[in-house]
């Protein structure tokens, strides 16, 4: 018995979430300064209380980057400007479960302000700090602020077409008093530009482990773990192409043709060799 609660205490240590969590730990479901939670407008569908939110069990923004989801949950609600009837500023807050997958949320996190066929492309511009917190922001369609504080990411994202209006940060500051940015300080050059390329195409490699152990676990079918494993292959073979000059379309070809044979074994033995290849060649100098 003793040892059974050990190796509880130990779980709970290496898995730090909230438990018992509410929605409130993650929304402010109130109005903050100027802006006013949306609830919907009387009268349409989306009327209801002001409490108004969602809650799902994805990765959040993270998905997009191929973020191997183990029981996250993400949490969204909107606010309206002042006088106005439609969202102007949607916060989505997402939990990460504290798994092996965690370690890559500062990575994939940045994945989303990077730019170029192969995100080779990351500038200072998209750094910057706010009240002592550092997050990563653009201002594209508007603006957009992403930050994690430990295990949770929180995305802020307002729409200004026009560029028109004054950026809402009465909501960031608030969200980021509630979740404290442990994003690092940051040098944007060149040398960190070919670090994210090369941590990048080692997680690619990383994700086709992750989906073959879900397999072998009977959490994940075979379909769904073949089409996962070549697609991350593939944009690792395009990046090997474009850093390290080799051709990958015979190899994507041959990707193809296991794919739709659903040939398991021969998908795996291209992992080990592509693995196996990468750890003889990713301390090696690339061109940017």
């Amino acid at each position: 018995m003793r040892k059974i609660m050990l190796l509880l205490v130990l779980s709970l240590m290496v898995n730090p979430t909230i438990t018992n969590a509410t929605v409130t730990d993650y929304l402010i479901l109130g109005d903050i300064g100027s802006y006013k939670l949306f609830t919907g407008i009387q009268g349409r569908v989306f009327s209801g209380p002001p409490s108004k939110y969602s809650q799902t069990a994805t990765g959040g923004i993270l998905d997009a980057a191929g973020h191997f989801s183990e029981g996250d949950t993400s949490y969204e609600a909107s606010y309206t400007e002042l006088g106005g009837r439609w969202p102007f500023v949607k916060v989505e807050v997402t939990q990460h479960t504290g798994s092996d997958s965690d370690k890559w949320l500062l990575h994939e996190v940045e994945t989303g302000f990077r730019f170029g066929d192969y995100e080779e492309d990351m500038r200072p511009s998209r750094f910057r700090n706010i009240n002592g917190n550092n997050v990563f922001y653009t201002k594209l369609g508007g603006g957009t602020y992403w930050w994690i504080s430990n295990n949770i990411v929180v995305a802020i994202n307002y729409t200004d077409l026009y560029q028109q209006k004054p950026e809402p940060l009465e909501v960031v500051k608030t969200y980021l008093a509630k979740f404290p940015s442990t994003v690092p300080a940051m040098t944007i050059d060149q040398a960190h530009n070919e670090k994210w390329i090369k941590d990048e195409m080692d997680r690619r490699l990383w994700l086709c482990d992750k989906w073959f152990m879900a397999l072998q676990l009977g959490k994940a079918k075979l379909d769904k773990v073949l089409r996962e494993s070549v697609d991350y292959m593939n944009i690792f073979l395009g990046y090997r192409e474009k850093y390290y000059g080799v051709s990958a379309r015979k190899e994507k070809g041959v990707l193809w043709e296991y794919l739709q044979a659903k040939n398991g074994t021969a998908i795996k033995n291209k992992l080990a060799e592509y693995k196996s290849w990468w750890e003889a060649n990713k301390d090696k100098l690339i061109n940017l």
